[in-house]
C-alpha cells in the first residue's frame, strides 16, 4: 500500500468507521495542521494510537491552514502533509477538514477518544464541549 492510499474523503472514512465499530474496534481521532512535521508530531500520534484500536488523523486543508497561518506565510500543500502523516505506521486513515475546528467531524465520526497535543489542556481543547456532549473522552498526548 502506498501511504497516499490511506488518505480518504470524509464519506469513505465514515464507511470505514462503521466497519470498525461492527468489529468492536475503538477509534481515536487526532487532528492538526502538521505543516512543519517534527518528532513531537510522531510521538503525539503514537501515544494517541495507543489509546484505541484505530487512529484517524484529520489534517487542516489548505484554506483552513491559510486562515490559521495568515496569507503571507507559506504552507506545505495539503496532499503532501496528508501523505506524510499517512505514512506513519500508527495511522490508519487520514482525512482533510476545512473548518476552523474538527467539531463537525467529531459529530459525524463520534470517536471513542479525541486526542490533542500537549499545547492544549483538557480545558483548552476547542471542541471540549462537543466531545463531552457526545461522550467522547479527551486525551492530551505527546511530549
Amino acid at each position: 500500500m502506498k501511504s497516499a492510499d490511506n488518505v480518504v474523503a470524509r464519506d469513505e472514512l465514515l464507511l470505514c468507521a462503521a466497519g470498525w465499530r461492527a468489529e468492536g474496534r475503538t477509534i481515536a481521532l487526532a487532528n492538526g495542521l502538521f505543516d512543519l512535521v517534527h518528532v513531537g508530531h510522531l510521538r503525539y500520534l503514537e501515544e494517541a494510537a495507543a489509546l484505541a484500536d484505530v487512529l484517524v488523523v484529520a489534517i487542516n486543508d489548505d484554506a483552513s491552514a491559510r486562515a490559521l497561518k495568515g496569507e503571507d506565510r507559506p504552507i506545505v500543500p495539503q496532499q503532501e502533509r496528508a501523505e506524510l502523516i499517512a505514512g506513519f505506521r500508527c495511522v490508519a486513515l487520514v482525512t482533510l477538514f476545512g473548518e476552523s475546528t474538527v467539531e463537525a467531524l467529531l459529530r459525524a465520526l463520534v470517536p471513542d477518544v479525541h486526542c490533542k497535543g500537549t499545547d492544549y489542556t483538557a480545558e483548552t481543547v476547542p471542541e471540549r464541549e462537543t466531545a463531552r456532549a457526545l461522550g467522547i473522552r479527551i486525551a492530551i498526548t505527546g511530549d
